[in-house]
């Protein structure tokens, strides 16, 4: 082959390669802050059996469906089943679950399409909690919000990517318990809140903006503490805050439950999960952060992931912090939890749980709530 040949057919293999390099990092920074979708129905109901008073659920035998602890069935005709602590096995591939409630009407029967779920709790009043609905004016519109009534210290409650209010009302759970008022906020782009231009997720950086105006509705309203409750982004929405100067004498605290504390760790982890290399992280960091690629992907402006590590705002952060995290986190790892507690000893307090991303609550609900509310009720952090 004559050089010029062989320069021409280099050129072309290395056209290609950056071509597919650059589609790769799209597709999973496209992946990664796609609009709201909506469950996912993969499971199916095998069969409903009875035993006495008792109903269980016979369901495909997946490491969801044998997970320890209590989990809910999202229905995909409407309606939800609360499944308790027990398990049968019924052959090599399914096992059953008992159901421990249901809203009136639901009658599940085989052949019926589900979701695996952690998020409980539809409704507060499926929790027994007294809310009420409200608007929060929000720098993207009016965000919806349930308010439960208390105490001057009030309970912000942020949920993560993908998820909804629903998802906080666990928390919100123990914040009544201790007397306080909650608000279970929605923010832009999450479903529930405004949508705003595509739709898209600027991974907690825009929707802090959101958050914020829920901080400031509060101490309208009388608020003299104020903590902050983060469900994975939800976390990385709540430290944003924590972070800003003219915030910072108003936030008592903060709970945090997996929190991303890291993107690059988060979706290198999700791309191992997914069998992608991991430079497809970096790749898809390029999308995230250089502006001509992100407003190609969608986004407003740029995502400054970086700017929202732990090791770029560690060194300033003075709000104690409870983190609450999953070892067995495959979404968000624990080893980030973990360095920034060892980095801020006297601010940050750590509690492992043997359970997968944001679900430590339905592993051991008991525990769950006692580590919460004794960080809580210690140095006078609630009145």
């Amino acid at each position: 082959m004559r050089p010029a040949r062989i320069f021409t057919a280099a050129a072309a293999i290395a056209v290609a390669v950056c071509g597919a390099a650059a589609a790769l990092g799209w597709i999973v920074a496209r992946t990664l802050t796609a609009p709201v979708s909506g469950r996912r129905f993969d499971l199916r109901v095998h069969d409903i059996e009875h035993d006495g008073q008792r109903a269980w659920v016979v369901l495909d035998r997946t490491s969801d469906t044998t997970a320890t602890g209590v989990y809910n069935l999202w229905f995909e005709h409407g309606g939800w089943a609360q499944l308790g602590t027990e398990i049968e096995r019924r052959d090599s591939d399914r096992v059953a679950r008992v159901i421990t409630g249901m809203p009136d009407g639901l009658v599940p029967t085989p052949g019926d399409r589900v979701s695996w779920s952690g998020i409980y709790y539809a409704t507060p009043a499926d929790a027994g909690l007294d809310a009420h609905e409200v608007s929060i004016q929000a720098p993207a519109g009016p965000c919806p919000a349930w308010q439960v009534d208390g105490s001057s210290t009030w309970a912000i409650h942020i949920h993560g990517l993908g998820g909804t209010r629903a998802g906080t009302v666990r928390g919100v759970q123990v914040a009544t318990e201790l007397g306080f008022t909650s608000l279970a906020v929605s923010y832009r782009n999450d479903g529930e809140g405004p949508t705003v231009g595509t739709g898209r997720s600027t991974l907690g950086w825009t929707e802090a903006d959101d958050v914020e105006e829920a901080i400031h509705y509060a101490l309208r309203r009388g608020a003299e503490r104020i903590v902050l409750f983060g469900w994975s982004m939800g976390g990385t929405i709540a430290i944003q805050l924590a972070l800003r100067p003219h915030l910072t004498q108003q936030i008592d605290g903060l709970v945090l439950d997996s929190p991303v504390l890291d993107w690059r760790r988060a979706i290198r982890a999700n791309c191992k999960r997914a069998g992608l290399p991991d430079f497809a992280e970096r790749l898809a960091a390029l999308w995230l952060q250089y502006t001509p690629l992100a407003q190609l992907l969608g986004l407003p402006n740029v995502v400054p992931i970086d700017a929202t590590s732990f090791k770029a705002w560690a060194a300033v952060l003075t709000t104690p912090t409870l983190i609450v995290q999953g070892a067995a986190d495959q979404s968000v790892p624990d080893s980030a939890a973990i360095e920034l507690a060892e980095l801020k000893p006297g601010v940050i307090e750590l509690h492992r749980f043997d359970a997968s991303h944001t679900v430590s609550w339905n592993r051991d609900p008991v525990a769950w709530r006692a580590a919460v509310m004794d960080w809580l009720q210690q140095a006078n952090r609630h009145q």
